[in-house]
């Protein structure tokens, strides 16, 4: 069994907005389909339709969910298997447990790719109903070690594949470049990103490297706080907020930077940090969830404590002002990345396939457990 004529229903968001998932599901559905996979998308932030619904709070739901159901029933009907992007919460209950479920009723074999950073607080709320529904599913998919350990606790199996990085986008910038002290942060306008922080440490390091610049790519409920902040810390004048960029925006921003930051107080597997690699910008970033299990401290990157704008500042100073080191995070980032490329990841995603379609016998779950 090869990609090629396999019929996967491919369940997921799509950008817009852009998003680690979002960004990941369509990749994903581009690189099956260039193997010869025949992908239907089931996109679950679809527009809203008709529009006038999105704006009508507690019944727009509704409007969703409906034609969703629908979509998953005949897209199911026509599938050899059943790809399901999966992440914590609301989004569990309204579209992941769904399509698992579905999926079941249509006898098609269902691979659960969970993705949520938040994964343990989600299971210590909700292990039970999760466990009872993924005892429906075929196979429990994870990105990394860190969720396949927090699942396992909760006494669900997984196997692990990891993000997908597009190597021809996401390069290096040319030879050429001159170096110069340029920060970019690719994450979200939200609280849990910790930009607040960032900006504390930036404004640190603006008195020990004075040509320092930042960059903010994203979008989000904190956009304002965090621009009040800007002009409270004076920086408004060397801080820069993009708005959501797309792919190759993104790529081009990565190739003009010197340091990404990355200030998360929670995080999973940040394709933000495995980008910044990709394109050898070398990586400060906190030690929370999965990112030690993506950037070993020291070797591909700066590793501090979340919520510590000192240990953050002393961080990014340290590698624009230390040449050697900025060339040996850039080169061990670049190296380390190369198994995030399709290439590799492409064998582990039919192996994942060959086994479910094969034998379509449900994940093993033993139970919901605490830690």
């Amino acid at each position: 069994m090869g990609f090629d004529g396999l019929r996967i229903a491919l369940v997921g968001p799509l950008p817009p907005p852009a998003g680690g998932m979002a960004n990941q599901t369509r990749q994903l559905a581009e690189l099956l389909s260039s193997e010869g996979a025949r992908v239907e998308l089931v996109q679950t932030n679809a527009p809203y339709r008709p529009a006038w619904a999105g704006r009508m709070r507690g019944l727009r739901a509704l409007f969703r969910l409906v034609p969703y159901l629908v979509r998953l029933w005949t897209s199911f009907g026509r599938a050899d298997v059943a790809h399901v992007m999966a992440n914590s919460g609301w989004s569990w209950h309204l579209f992941a447990a769904p399509a698992i479920w579905v999926a079941r009723l249509r006898g098609v074999p269902v691979v659960v790719n969970y993705r949520g950073g938040e994964a343990e607080s989600f299971l210590e709320r909700s292990a039970n109903a999760v466990s009872r529904t993924m005892a429906r599913a075929d196979a429990l998919v994870v990105p990394s070690g860190f969720l396949a350990g927090i699942f396992d606790r909760f006494g669900m199996t997984s196997r692990i594949v990891p993000n997908i990085i597009d190597a021809a986008r996401f390069r290096p910038a040319d030879a050429a470049r001159v170096r110069g002290h340029h920060i970019v942060i690719a994450r979200n306008l939200e609280s849990i990103y910790g930009i607040d922080v960032a900006l504390r440490a930036f404004a640190r390091v603006r008195g020990r490297v004075p040509e320092a610049w930042l960059s903010i790519a994203g979008s989000g409920p904190q956009a304002d706080a965090l621009r009040d902040l800007t002009n409270a810390l004076a920086l408004a004048d060397v801080v820069r907020f993009t708005g959501r960029l797309d792919r190759d925006e993104m790529a081009a921003l990565y190739r003009s930077a010197d340091v990404s930051l990355n200030p998360s107080h929670v995080d999973n597997m940040p394709n933000s940090v495995l980008e910044s690699m990709a394109c050898g910008v070398p990586v400060v970033s906190t030690r929370v969830g999965g990112v030690p299990f993506i950037v070993e401290d020291g070797r591909t990157g700066l590793l501090v404590p979340p919520g510590d704008d000192e240990a953050m500042a002393n961080a990014i100073v340290d590698v624009l002002t230390d040449p050697a080191l900025h060339q040996s995070l850039s080169v061990a980032g670049i190296d380390e990345v190369r198994r995030y490329e399709w290439p590799q990841v492409r064998a582990q995603w039919l192996s994942v396939y060959r086994s479910v379609c094969k034998e379509a016998a449900p994940v093993a779950v033993s139970g919901a457990r605490g830690k």
